[in-house]
């Protein structure tokens, strides 16, 4: 089985929902998970394992604050981190034109850095009568032979 970084972008705290969501389901999936409330790059940073963002979007495309310092030392990382695999969930509303435009970013990031990323960017509308934890749930579910 694998072993989860997971990292997590919250504002208000239903991002926070949505991974725990996640991280449940993988631990019941055989899957060693850790949970990053106040995610630290250089704690985070080790071989073999695969990172699950979960982040939402704040004001103008902005990350949350709780995210911002490990986005700024993953753009200046100078180690080689192509062995990282990834996988990126989006929690947003779609009225918004920058909707999930940070998990977009991350994307980009993580992507122009050679990281492999195991399914296309999931991204889930808090604008739809939805419940994000389930969602997010059966998502890695589907995923569970690619993990």
């Amino acid at each position: 089985m694998s072993s989860f970084q997971i990292i997590v972008g919250s504002m208000l705290g239903g991002t926070e929902y949505v991974a725990e969501a996640c991280e449940y389901t993988l631990q019941t999936l055989g899957h060693q998970t850790n949970l990053h409330l106040q995610p630290e790059f250089i704690k985070i940073l080790t071989n073999k394992q695969t990172w699950l963002i979960c982040t939402s979007t704040h004001g103008a495309g902005d990350f949350p604050d709780n995210i911002q310092k490990f986005i700024r030392d993953l753009k200046y990382c100078d180690q080689n981190i192509s062995s990282v695999n990834m996988l990126i969930l989006g929690v947003g509303d779609s009225n918004y034109d920058t909707y999930c435009l940070a998990a977009k970013k991350i994307e980009n990031i993580l992507n122009s850095m050679g990281c492999y990323l195991i399914s296309p960017l999931k991204t889930l509308d808090m604008s739809k009568d939805i419940d994000p934890e389930l969602l997010a749930q059966q998502w890695i579910i589907e995923l569970q032979d690619l993990l």
